[in-house]
């Protein structure tokens, strides 16, 4: 049997029908750049090529931006921090615009992984840091512990409901700060360059790859997601997802893409 498979950009298609082995993957996000990256390991024991390209990149807004919003930092309590770019750039602004952080700011993070990148800018020590396990209800009863205080919840342009209504449900006190912009990233280098695999982990990043090639077609590529509005936002593509994430049995990406690699790769 033929084992191989190209995943095409441009208007080129190949129409093998046949469940073909993986050999090269496409990450939609930046090179991790740690050496103790998950991907390096997954490379290096299933003897993979595994690229990287950001489908979607940040760009902060400005502190005349910011002030067009009528944002005033001085007048939050708190900050709810859901991602590491709003870390990024609450911080960035609030050195932009010469504000100094009070040490009673008090910060509510969505997760782990966004409380300690937050160490990155402030003493754990000095701060109060409230932390959740990945959904903002994680956050309820200590969000009720300051019900009266005033909070601020920088964000992209780019926003779902969740945790605003939740934030209304509990009649909180805040207020949506647009600190960057989720922008598409120019793919035209990629027309001709065939992949197995391309994993997305946002639904804009489906939207980027078909910004930049209309005319795609999956054929027999097969599509990796993370997370169920990516893999909604796929689907609603008409792209088939083969490889999902996250499940009880593989919690990350990296984990279902080499349960199916090893799967199709038998033999």
């Amino acid at each position: 049997m033929v084992l191989f498979l190209f995943i095409c950009f441009g208007t080129k298609v190949l129409n093998y029908r046949m469940i073909m082995k993986v050999k090269t993957i496409l990450v939609s996000q930046p090179e991790p750049s740690s050496d103790k990256s998950p991907y390096k390991r997954l490379k290096e024991k299933l003897k993979l090529t595994i690229d990287f390209r950001p489908f979607i990149h940040v760009e902060g807004a400005s502190a005349k931006e910011v002030r067009q919003q009528k944002i005033d930092f001085n007048n939050f309590d708190n900050v709810v921090l859901t991602s590491r770019n709003a870390v990024d750039n609450y911080f960035r602004l609030c050195k932009e615009m010469r504000y100094t952080v009070p040490d009673s700011t008090k910060y509510f993070c969505l997760s782990e992984a966004v409380a300690y990148y937050l160490q990155k800018y402030v003493v754990y020590r000095k701060r109060k840091v409230y932390v959740g396990e990945g959904n903002i209800k994680d956050l309820e009863n200590v969000f009720k512990k300051f019900e009266k205080d005033r909070f601020m919840f920088p964000t992209s342009d780019l926003l779902m409901s969740i945790v605003p209504d939740f934030l209304n449900e509990l009649n909180l006190n805040w207020r949506r700060a647009i600190l960057y912009r989720t922008v598409l990233s120019d793919l035209s280098d990629l027309r001709d360059v065939y992949y197995d695999v391309l994993a997305f982990f946002s639904p804009s990043g489906i939207e980027s790859l078909f910004k930049n090639f209309p005319d795609f077609q999956q054929n027999n590529t097969r599509i990796a997601a993370y997370g169920k509005t990516t893999i909604k936002a796929a689907e609603n593509a008409g792209l088939e997802v083969q490889i999902k994430a996250p499940t009880p049995e593989s919690p990350s990406m990296t984990m279902a893409l080499e349960k199916y690699v090893i799967k199709v790769n038998k033999g």
